[in-house]
């Protein structure tokens, strides 16, 4: 990095551990792309939920604040444990373990999530956003988070990999408001962990009813549903 009087400027170590955190997030998010097993999928989930735990300790460690160390505690619990654990129960009685085919082929998907990512990453730093504790390139991958978790639920055609990409959705809004405001995301968090808790019962039931109707967890046949 170069300041704009020439001189050179170190990256802090909160700068780059928040950077490496937010790179690891966004692999895994393309693993979950890649990916084709159910079980593999709501174990990336978790690793990359694990990461956003790490993040939200950093953050707590390196600004001072001492309620993201709950936070991380309360996210560990319930991203990286119980979410998983409800998630592989209910394909405990399911016989599908490959996911369904995409709208797209994987090589396509790749591409488009790769494109996507992208634009999200350069678009925020068009943005022009500065300040001397913003990591702005954690914030561009963050955004690139979400919008490659949109192509995941997008192109899949199974309710498990719909499910995994809109719960890393949640994982890569936390990701941005940990890097850009680091004293509300306890009250923010609060509120996306109450929408996650609805979202898993709800694509619980759906898994669930889905599965016994249908003997299958592909969503193709949904769009022959009539109202």
């Amino acid at each position: 990095m170069v300041a704009a009087t020439g001189v050179a400027v170190v990256p802090t170590v909160f700068e780059g551990a928040a950077n490496t955190v937010a790179v690891i997030v966004l692999l895994l998010e393309f693993m979950m792309l890649r990916t084709a097993l159910f079980r593999a999928q709501i174990r990336l989930y978790a690793f990359q939920s694990l990461a956003v735990s790490v993040l939200a300790v950093v953050v707590a460690a390196g600004r001072d604040i001492p309620e993201l160390y709950v936070l991380a505690v309360v996210s560990l619990l319930l991203k990286v444990i119980i979410v998983p654990r409800v998630m592989l129960r209910f394909l405990r009685d399911s016989r599908a373990e490959i996911a369904g085919s995409g709208a797209l082929g994987v090589a396509s998907e790749i591409i488009l999530a790769l494109v996507v990512a992208g634009f999200g990453f350069f678009t925020v730093g068009a943005l022009g956003i500065q300040s001397p504790v913003l990591p702005t390139a954690a914030l561009g991958l963050s955004f690139a988070v979400v919008l490659v978790s949109f192509v995941l639920m997008i192109v899949r055609r199974d309710v498990v990999s719909q499910a995994v990409g809109f719960f890393s959705l949640e994982n890569g809004v936390s990701l941005a408001s940990l890097v850009v405001a680091a004293g509300l995301p306890l009250i923010l968090e609060v509120a996306f962990l109450f929408d996650l808790l609805v979202a898993v019962v709800v694509f619980g039931v759906l898994i669930r009813v889905h599965q016994t109707r249908s003997s299958s967890l592909s969503t193709v046949s949904l769009n022959r549903l009539r109202g």
